[in-house]
């Protein structure tokens, strides 16, 4: 009997295009799973839905943009051809924004704006993750290229003004609480309000220096991608 021959998905060379869709996988259905449940919630409950919205989905949602961090990794060590500090950006935007803001502050998850921010991003994440997913295994859509293309460039600057109403309408909450106020060695205290009205205004600033990169980064990534499957593909085939 000879020795057994592994799946060519196991084989060494196939190793990174396994990891990258088995994660983009599951990012697949966090994100699925966060859209779907707010849609039917929304069509059950109507605008009630969204007051809870963060205590229905928000475990599924820290746990989809922890994983996220993973992508630093994947560019630093080079199976992932996209940018590094724009990817840096995106996700401490994002970290910030729902672990030191919503996360902190109840009062805060109930407001509507939550729940619009949340769509936006699940909006673009699984359109994003969808078309890497099917990028890996050498399948594309035109439809699906068009819109991981182009979809960022109307809701990217809606989640930017998403998250820029957040930061405000928690500023009274965080500035009567004091939460996420710390004292600093050499008596420098850390106000949290100021540091949130110091990040607002770089959001704006940052919008657009993230446009340009991101729509480069968009295209380089997209056509590597294409070209990393049609290699792999003829590979296997």
């Amino acid at each position: 009997m000879g020795p057994s021959v592994l799946p060519a998905w196991l084989q060494p060379r196939y190793r990174k295009s396994a990891y990258l869709f088995i994660y983009y996988l599951i990012q697949f259905c966090g994100h699925s799973w966060i859209l779907t449940n707010m849609t039917v919630r929304f069509f059950s409950f109507g605008k009630d839905s969204m007051v809870d919205t963060f205590y229905a989905i928000g475990l599924v949602m820290r746990v989809c943009q922890s994983i996220s961090l993973l992508e630093l990794l994947h560019i630093y060590i080079g199976i992932e051809s996209n940018q590094l500090f724009p990817k840096f950006l995106q996700l401490t935007e994002r970290i910030i924004i729902l672990f030191g803001v919503i996360t902190s502050q109840e009062e805060v998850q109930e407001k509507y704006v939550v729940c619009v921010l949340f769509i936006f991003w699940n909006l673009l994440d699984m359109v994003r993750y969808t078309y890497s997913m099917l990028s890996v295994i050498g399948t594309s859509y035109a439809v699906l290229t068009w819109l991981s293309q182009t979809l960022w460039m109307p809701i990217y600057p809606l989640c930017v003004l998403a998250e820029a109403f957040t930061i405000y309408q928690s500023l009274p909450y965080f500035e009567l609480f004091g939460k996420n106020s710390t004292m600093l060695p050499f008596d420098i205290s850390t106000y949290f309000p100021y540091v949130l009205k110091l990040y607002l205004m770089m959001l704006f600033i940052a919008i657009f220096i993230r446009k340009e990169k991101t729509s480069s980064e968009d295209l380089l990534s997209n056509r590597r991608k294409c070209e990393t499957a049609c290699c792999t593909g003829d590979k296997m085939g």
